[in-house]
């Protein structure tokens, strides 16, 4: 099966990248509005409805250069979850950029709660009119809960009184989704890995680059054969994720990404020192932002349990 991008798919990607060079705020409302204009959040939005009509396939470099830029707010819980579960105006709206998405996982926490304008908690989903935890009446309570990503904060959320049930396959949206944040792992792990080696090359100790050290050399190559065994797997699940082997490529892509960024993350720590621990240093951002998206959607331990159940399920040959 041929991995490689299509030149148009890679082309949306490099345009998202123009896009989001150089914009950068706490919860990335510049970003947003940009995408917006750009028309990436009605991705996989039929045409007919004011999107663009990709596949998700289709998608995947858009996906990777968010993740690249380390981009905060419920991306993919808007362009993904989102345009697969809504319908009728809030679907018009996701469409035109005009509407977030937050996704509640099972323990009811969802991230960037506070942005949205409809939140899912599986299987149901309400519009988010006010937001007040001493108003048991609103459809929607937040209640804000520690978090490792400041620029992307987690609230407990808790839906009373008018909401309705989901209309798109929650399990297809949901695997939609966990592909769609393990191709922005792959895009942050490619990122720390360049400036990591770019660093790496500048960096002079013993009165040498320290990229020239064995140590630094084999650290850094194991990163880029983490992300390059990955990503494959990210793709193949893109294209498989609605079939019924869909679960076992989406878990095994998941889980793969996962420990390619968080592989990556770390030798980045490693090889920037004590620098790396800074605030002021932009490392920070994608350290944080590789350490939530890595628990989004399931972390490794997660999926790879779900592999090892799914593989054991196949019959024994003869």
């Amino acid at each position: 099966m041929n991995f490689t991008f299509t030149d148009d798919q890679a082309d949306f990607g490099l345009v998202v990248r123009d896009v989001l060079a150089g914009c950068r705020d706490d919860r990335g409302a510049a970003a947003w509005q940009r995408l917006g204009t750009l028309g990436f959040f009605g991705m996989l939005v039929d045409d007919s409805r004011g999107g663009l009509g990709l596949r998700l396939a289709d998608a995947l470099p858009a996906l990777e250069e968010t993740g690249r830029a380390a981009m905060p707010g419920p991306v993919v819980d808007t362009a993904v979850a989102g345009a697969l579960l809504l319908d009728g105006p809030e679907l018009d709206k996701l469409a035109a950029g005009a509407l977030r998405v937050a996704v509640a996982d099972s323990a009811s926490t969802a991230a960037d709660a506070d942005l949205a304008d409809v939140i899912v908690a599986w299987p149901r989903v309400a519009s988010r009119d006010a937001v007040s935890s001493q108003a048991p009446q609103l459809r929607v309570r937040l209640e804000p809960r520690p978090g490792i990503d400041p620029a992307r904060p987690l609230f407990t959320v808790t839906l009373d009184g008018d909401t309705r049930e989901l209309t798109g396959s929650a399990v297809t949206a949901w695997r939609a989704a966990t592909v769609a944040t393990a191709a922005q792992l792959i895009g942050a792990a490619r990122h720390l890995l360049d400036t990591t080696v770019a660093y790496a090359r500048e960096r002079t100790q013993f009165g040498r680059a320290i990229g020239g050290f064995q140590a630094v050399k084999h650290r850094l190559a194991d990163v880029a054969i983490a992300v390059e065994f990955a990503a494959p797997l990210v793709h193949r699940a893109a294209l498989s994720y609605e079939l019924p082997s869909g679960e076992r490529d989406v878990s095994a892509a998941k889980a793969a990404a996962n420990d390619a960024a968080r592989l990556a993350a770390e030798a980045a720590l490693q090889v920037h020192g004590a620098i790396g621990y800074t605030h002021e240093l932009e490392l920070r951002h994608w350290l944080t932002r590789v350490w939530s998206w890595s628990a989004a959607y399931g972390t490794s331990a997660t999926h790879r349990a779900r592999v090892r159940a799914l593989v054991r399920e196949v019959p024994r040959w003869p």
